[in-house]
């Protein structure tokens, strides 16, 4: 009765390489190894010695590449994905791939996989490298591989881009005031467009220090908030930094730190605010590719 109930198990587990069922972990756990998106705790393994998971590539590439692909996706043969196999995604150490590489899988619908005369410890050998590319990849979205790339995004008219400072920006800022010295205060013109853009290239601008400024760089002036002015039915004015609002409520804390909150309804209260970002918020729609570019170019210049 139990080598029935083995049998029928092993044959259950086989069956499932095709499958999408799977024993799910904690979410969020990540596995083994540095691959991402991933929850299943059997998948958390150390890889291999490097020279196992080499000769695990080389026996690939002679017995399985052409069935499921350089790239493990599948190939020529219609071979299945073994990067998305729930077998192969189980399997520590070779232990569940061994008896479908030694005995074959038939599935209807899918071409056969006939057995191959691999001796078992090759058949681990060729596991530890499909862990290892698993191990390793990027996540959906991630960059291709290869070296780290910087990327140039110093390919702009600076001379155009103080132009359209001088018509769009000016009224705010000033190359020998807020701004002065700015491209010393970010480390990559990366860092300062992305400053830019979102209103903290200046010393007034809203948050602290961002991501790439220089630590050593003069501290910003504290955030200027969004202020409110509220105007009941009745006349009464109160101004506040605005603290909430929505379709039916606006909070608002005065000077004194008082917070008063009013009910939003038919035509009342008349509510006026001052953001000191909404200048770049109106140009976040006007902004061409080459305005981004030709201003960067332009602010990299103030140092």
């Amino acid at each position: 009765m139990r080598t029935l109930a083995t049998a029928a198990a092993a044959v259950l587990l086989i069956s499932r390489i095709f499958s999408g069922a799977g024993a799910q972990g904690p979410p969020g756990q990540p596995p083994g190894g540095g691959r991402s998106g991933q929850s299943y705790p059997a998948q958390q393994r150390p890889l291999a010695d490097p020279a196992v998971i080499e000769r695990g590539g080389t026996l690939y590439g002679i017995n399985c590449r052409l069935c499921h692909g350089a790239d493990l996706r599948g190939g020529d043969l219609g071979g299945v994905n073994l990067l998305r196999s729930q077998l192969v995604l189980n399997d520590l150490d070779g232990e569940l791939i061994y008896p479908v590489v030694h005995n074959g899988l038939n599935k209807p619908g899918l071409p056969p996989m006939p057995p191959l005369p691999i001796a078992e410890s090759d058949v681990k050998a060729v596991a530890a490298y499909i862990h290892s590319v698993a191990a390793r990849m990027a996540g959906q979205g991630g960059p291709p591989p290869g070296p780290d790339v910087e990327l140039d995004i110093l390919v702009g008219d600076a001379a155009a881009g103080e132009k359209f400072f001088a018509a769009n920006c000016a009224a705010c800022h000033s190359a020998t005031g807020d701004l002065r010295g700015v491209a010393s205060r970010y480390s990559s013109p990366v860092q300062l467009q992305n400053a830019w853009v979102a209103g903290r290239g200046g010393r007034g601008g809203r948050g602290g220090t961002a991501a790439g400024e220089s630590m050593d760089a003069p501290p910003p002036r504290p955030p200027k908030p969004v202020m409110a002015t509220i105007t009941t039915r009745d006349g009464q004015r109160y101004e506040g930094r605005l603290d909430r609002i929505d379709d039916f409520l606006v909070t608002i804390v005065e000077s004194d730190g008082t917070r008063k909150t009013f009910r939003r309804n038919g035509g009342g209260p008349e509510v006026q605010i001052a953001d000191p970002l909404e200048g770049h918020r109106k140009l976040l729609v006007k902004y061409t590719d080459k305005d981004l570019h030709d201003v960067t170019a332009y602010l990299v210049t103030l140092k």
